[in-house]
């Protein structure tokens, strides 16, 4: 027997309120136990199939190349700028907060000249602004945008953005890690040409995949290179052929088959709820949620009319130890909520209501939570206000969904 020492691992469990991972279903944890089969088993291409086709219902789209890439949320993004991109290419990214700037250095090392577009972090990207980047540029590969940037809880808008790029003739690219299965987003009917996103925050299936979806146009432009991809494991023609729909799926890794059993099985649990009334569900948490950190006190820090229902910032007021009340929260509650990084570390917490952990029972708790813990550490409240807010915008949204 060895004698090396090592942990049993038996985590704790945590309410999962920042912006990723969320809490998971019953019916996701199981999927990650159920029995392993090899990744050219003709079982798991079953279930590899029927995960496209519930993606392409989630991303709203009928492109044929949709699949979950083996990576979490980064790996989408890297796959896409990598295969769009060749050295010399012109690509004009909006950069509003940290995943946007991490883009910026995706499509440096690709070789691109990038154009960005900066705009406060807090605030979006105007389309005024990305139009004249478009307009000075002799010929744009690409206009890349994040759709929920969880480092400041704004959602832009793209509708605008995507009949640019067409304008301009370039493809249009969207990160939609932190949006898709809790926001609006239509790939077909927006005009996106790329898109991906990650499985652990609206979706709530466990870190580890990366869905993503491509149009022909994009396809078409990829499959006239001149330079070949510069990862075999990030190149889609090849991934392709592995996700190929319906037939022999020809090796290219050995994918992580109980984490893609999760995916389908939260992908399922959306649908079973309808993805209209699953992005209400979390349209009303969010409008809640904000209204009780607002009847707190407390000033939200993202942009007016475009802001995250997903995705809470919140301003930490002055004299208030950020580190202190997260840990609090984590020790007393169980409850984990995010603080702010780069430009914006220490100035926000980030409080997420994502996928499985969008109920009104987490609403009221993190606001209790959080008023209690502020009271004692010398903020001013008024008890209770935060949740009788909260209560108070959750009836009228029940009474508008009554009416409608």
């Amino acid at each position: 027997m060895s004698d090396i020492s090592y942990l049993d691992v038996k985590p704790p469990y945590r309410i999962l309120l920042g912006p990723g991972p969320s809490n998971i279903h019953p019916r996701v944890q199981r999927a990650m136990i159920a029995p392993l089969v090899g990744h050219l088993d003709p079982y798991f291409g079953t279930v590899m199939d029927d995960t496209m086709s519930l993606l392409r219902f989630l991303f709203r789209t009928k492109n044929e190349l949709t699949f979950p890439i083996s990576g979490p949320g980064s790996a989408g993004r890297e796959a896409s700028l990598c295969n769009l991109l060749e050295p010399g290419d012109v690509a004009v990214i909006g950069v509003g907060g940290f995943f946007a700037d991490v883009m910026v250095e995706n499509a440096l090392r690709c070789g691109a000249e990038v154009i960005r577009v900066d705009a406060e972090w807090g605030r979006i990207v105007e389309p005024e602004a990305i139009e004249a980047a478009l307009k000075a540029q002799k010929r744009v590969k690409l206009l890349a945008l994040v759709h929920g940037e969880s480092s400041t809880g704004v959602l832009p808008p793209l509708t605008e953005a995507s009949q640019l790029a067409k304008q301009y003739g370039a493809l249009f690219l969207v990160d939609a890690v932190a949006s898709l299965g809790g926001e609006e987003v239509a790939v077909d009917d927006w005009g996106i040409d790329i898109c991906f996103s990650g499985s652990q925050k609206c979706i709530s299936s466990p870190p580890g995949l990366a869905p993503i979806t491509v149009n022909q146009a994009a396809l078409d432009i990829l499959k006239r290179r001149t330079h070949r991809v510069s990862s075999f494991f990030w190149d889609l023609l090849e991934l392709s052929n592995y996700w190929a729909y319906n037939c022999d799926k020809v090796y290219h890794h050995t994918a992580p088959v109980n984490l893609v059993y999760a995916l389908h099985e939260a992908v399922a649990l959306i649908a079973d709820e309808g993805l209209e009334p699953c992005i209400q569900r979390h349209h009303r948490h969010g409008l809640a949620l904000q209204a009780g950190l607002e009847a707190m006190g407390l000033t939200l820090h993202a942009q007016q009319g475009y802001r995250m229902n997903v995705l809470a910032s919140v301003r930490i007021p002055a004299g208030i130890d950020d580190m202190r009340i997260r840990q609090r929260l984590l020790d007393e509650y169980s409850i984990e909520i995010w603080g702010g990084f780069g430009k914006l570390k220490g100035q926000i917490w980030r409080i997420g209501l994502m996928g499985f952990s969008s109920t009104e029972q987490n609403v009221l708790l993190v606001l209790f939570a959080l008023e209690k813990l502020l009271a004692e550490e010398g903020y001013p409240v008024e008890p209770g206000a935060g949740v009788t807010a909260a209560i108070r915008a959750l009836r009228k949204e029940y009474r508008t969904v009554a009416l409608s």
